[in-house]
């Protein structure tokens, strides 16, 4: 799931320069392939099976540790990935539509978003420092 969080913004990247520059609508036509296959046939069933592996753990581990700060922030912290998911699922339609209005440099700055976040996470879950 990472690496598609990763992935993704990288190749909207790309393809909104295409956009600017004007490139040939078989280039802009391979972006959408692209895209489109990396959300729907990796990224999607990896969130999934995330959550399935993730709820399963806390299930294993006891529903009482849920009041842990530390598991409280790190589910916190899964789900804006979650829902930095579905904002690209939203980018993925404006360029599915034409209708993109961000620019590289959008899509440079927020493909940061998922690095600082699984470095969080990993930090919360191996020091639980609360």
């Amino acid at each position: 799931w990472m690496a598609g969080l990763l992935y993704l913004p990288r190749i909207f990247v790309y393809h909104s320069e295409a956009i600017q520059n004007k490139k040939s609508s078989d280039l802009l036509s391979t972006f959408k392939v692209m895209e489109s296959r990396l959300f729907v046939y990796i990224m999607n069933p990896a969130m999934i099976l995330s959550w399935i592996f993730g709820l399963l753990l806390i299930h294993d581990i006891g529903t009482d540790n849920l009041s842990s700060t530390w598991l409280q922030l790190k589910m916190a912290l899964v789900i804006i990935l979650t829902i930095y998911h579905f904002f690209l699922l939203k980018c993925l339609r404006k360029f599915d539509e034409n209708t993109n209005k961000y620019s590289s440099k959008f899509y440079r700055i927020i493909n940061e978003i998922p690095t600082v976040l699984l470095i969080a996470i990993i930090f919360i879950v191996i020091f639980k420092p609360l």
